[in-house]
């Protein structure tokens, strides 16, 4: 498959390396391409850099993995069109930093980047995913409780049975759960605050939730 990415930080990284080692072809992008010369050569010669626009449209699935608040401004720099059709991973999560706190989020309640990112990309099959595990465990998670759960929400049924083969390839085999429309990301993002003020307050990041079912 051929799997553009939107965003070069540790999630996007991950992934790519993720992706690039079952065989898929990736393009990774960023709003400065050339900075990912070093880890397109890492990965000896089975991905490749571009702008966000060549991403999305080299991409028959795309993820977003950019920071919150740039993610309006890459999906217009990638243009709607190019996700037309397309399933679209949204990794991302609504998180604000105020002053003398910890972490929050900015959206909620009533509303959620899941939803936003499917309102931005109204032709495009969004699945929420990745957003409650740290990027240390995304690929081939080791954990003395076996793999952890990963919680997806989306609209389109066909787009979330392409996501569970990728995510399962990914090491996490029978441990996706479907909660439902993407409305439910209102309930995924803040599971990702329970997950990041645990590690502040424990100062480990080696956590992960799991669904146990009787």
């Amino acid at each position: 498959m051929k799997i553009g990415i939107l965003g070069s930080g540790d999630v996007g990284k991950t992934l790519a390396r993720g992706f690039v080692s079952r065989d898929h072809e990736v393009m990774i992008s960023s709003r400065e391409p050339e900075n990912l010369k070093d880890f397109v050569v890492e990965q000896n010669g089975r991905a490749r850099s571009g702008t966000f626009e060549e991403a999305a449209r080299f991409g028959e699935l795309v993820v977003i993995a950019t920071l919150f608040s740039g993610t309006k401004h890459a999906i217009d720099l990638a243009g709607p069109a190019n996700f037309a059709g397309k399933p679209v991973i949204d990794c991302t999560n609504p998180l604000s930093f105020p002053e003398g706190k910890l972490p929050e989020l900015s959206l909620g309640f009533d509303n959620s980047a899941g939803e936003e990112v499917q309102r931005w990309l109204p032709d495009a099959k969004v699945v929420k995913a990745f957003n409650i595990i740290g990027n240390q465990f995304m690929v081939d998670p080791k954990l003395p409780g076996g793999p952890p759960t990963m919680f997806i929400a989306g609209n389109d049924d066909g787009a979330k049975k392409t996501v569970t083969k990728l995510i399962e390839s990914l090491g996490w085999q029978d441990s996706v759960t479907d909660l439902g429309g993407i409305e439910e990301a209102r309930y995924l993002e803040p599971m990702c605050i329970v997950w990041v003020h645990y590690g502040i307050r424990t100062g480990s990041w080696d956590h992960a939730f799991k669904m146990l079912r009787k």
